[in-house]
């Protein structure tokens, strides 16, 4: 947990962190003429980190630097922000006070935006978790350009990172799909939105073939959660309507996955359905005016029981064949599920997101979303302006008809896969075929669990995809 808070003053014995850049007229600093001396000789040295000791406190000073475009030299001071951490936490300070004396707009918030981020620990399990534990807990603002409503937005965003990389951390033996489906049920209450959740005879009577055939290697049912966050206020007359993945452990069924380790982190499959919560969460704390809906199909991926073999054929929720020809194509399955349900809201926008293909992360790597949907432009650019804000970069990949032709079945409507190429977009073509509203979806399989430390973003479920949609959605309600 971090604590963020405004300072109406500064203690004797508060460390500081003061932000800076070459800019900076060190008279206005307030610190004595030895400690300006230390600083200007360790800038000179291009030294971005100094360290201060002072009786019964520290003074972190962090130097900032610039780059020709706002988005980028917001992620520097991010990362600025990150990295000064592992030093307060070195000297076990437990809060931190942050005074921006640099020239960057909002620094102090997105400093501390970095810091947060890269504070997130997942130590629950360990026996020795107290002495693990990051001894900052605690940043103050004081900054007469930071407003409680910003200290309470940015509470809000980091509160919903650490709710969504708590769940993809967690392992399947403690989130199975009612487990899942229970937590939705949680942050519901906490945060003041609804909850529904659909139960397996529920499910079969709606006719969702695809989250009942992925569920049938199962011994643990599946679920079908609806979250609803409805203000009285809603600047929008028709709902936006998030759909998640929310598939809790992926073996890759009778498709067994066949690489090495590749099943070591399935349990990040049902990022996409965390990320859903994570956003309405955010909505509802914050308040934003907008009527927002979740949708999260949720259950394990198993080859055990009766579960669906290639060459069967499955009847989808719109009625729609499928012959489905890998089983480690699941996701997609439940999606088409939820895509098919969400036509009933006759919605202004759906968006979808999920860790869909390795083809996606082979394209594009760690550093970016892959992307695609029927949304138009103005959509999309809304939200690519909002992946800039944010650090969490789109790249668009097109629907021609052509992919679509690659997904053609001799026995059924359509098949589960389309081949070895263009697996990202194969998959994207199939979710269409269950749509009849603007659409846009996100892959998130290369974004949403690192492997390696990759700073704020952290290591194992980073949360990726969060900070675009409140970004999005905040400016959708005009804020």
């Amino acid at each position: 947990m971090m604590n963020l808070s405004i300072a109406n003053k500064i203690g004797r014995n508060d460390h500081l962190i003061l932000l800076v850049d070459k800019d900076t007229d060190w008279n206005k600093i307030g610190q004595p003429e030895e400690n300006i001396d230390i600083i200007k000789s360790q800038v000179k040295k291009d030294i971005k980190q100094i360290v201060i000791p002072a009786p019964a406190k520290m003074i972190f000073i962090s130097v900032l630097d610039k780059k020709d475009s706002r988005y980028q030299t917001d992620e520097l001071i991010r990362k600025a922000g990150n990295k000064i951490l592992g030093v307060v936490n070195k000297h076990k300070a437990q809060a931190v006070t942050i005074q921006n004396f640099s020239s960057a707009e909002n620094a102090s918030l997105l400093f501390a935006e970095g810091m947060s981020l890269g504070n997130y620990q997942f130590i629950r399990f360990k026996k020795d978790a107290d002495k693990e534990s990051n001894p900052l807990d605690e940043i103050r603002f004081f900054d007469e350009t930071v407003s409680k409503q910003d200290v309470d937005s940015l509470q809000a965003l980091i509160d919903s990172a650490y709710l969504v990389r708590d769940l993809v951390n967690l392992p399947v033996n403690y989130l199975n799909a009612t487990q899942l489906s229970n937590e939705m049920v949680k942050a519901g209450k906490a945060a003041g939105f609804k909850t529904e959740v659909f139960t397996k005879n529920k499910i079969i009577a709606l006719k969702m073939g695809g989250l009942l055939a992925v569920n049938q290697g199962s011994i643990d049912p599946p679920t079908f959660t609806i979250m609803e966050y409805a203000p009285r206020n809603a600047v929008n007359k028709k709902p936006i309507v998030l759909v998640g993945k929310g598939v809790v452990y992926d073996t890759g069924g009778l498709s067994l996955k066949p690489t090495s380790n590749s099943m070591d982190y399935m349990k990040c499959d049902m990022a996409g359905a965390a990320t859903m919560l994570g956003t309405i969460y955010y909505a509802a704390k914050t308040k934003l005016p907008v009527h927002i809906i979740g949708l999260v199909p949720a259950t394990d991926n198993r080859p055990g029981g009766n579960a669906f073999a290639p060459g069967d054929v499955i009847t989808m929720h719109n009625g729609l064949t499928v012959e489905m020809l890998n089983s480690d194509a699941e996701g997609r399955m439940i999606l088409g599920d939820a895509l098919s349900f969400a036509r009933q809201y006759k919605p202004e926008l759906v968006i979808d997101a999920a860790t869909l293909t390795g083809a996606a992360h082979r394209a594009v790597g760690d550093h970016a979303i892959v992307y695609m949907g029927t949304a138009d432009k103005e959509l999309k650019d809304q939200l690519e302006e909002s992946g800039r804000d944010v650090y969490e970069r789109l790249i668009e990949f097109p629907l021609w008809d052509e992919y679509g032709d690659m997904l053609k079945s001799d026995i059924a409507d359509m098949k589960n896969v389309g081949g070895v190429n263009a697996g990202a977009i194969t998959a994207g073509k199939f979710l269409e075929r269950f749509t009849d509203y603007p659409w846009i979806h996100l892959d998130i399989a290369g974004v949403a669990y690192f492997q390696s430390n990759m700073g704020y973003k952290g290591k194992n479920g980073s949360a990726i995809g969060l900070r675009l949609l409140c970004n999005f959605l905040k400016k959708r309600a005009g804020k």
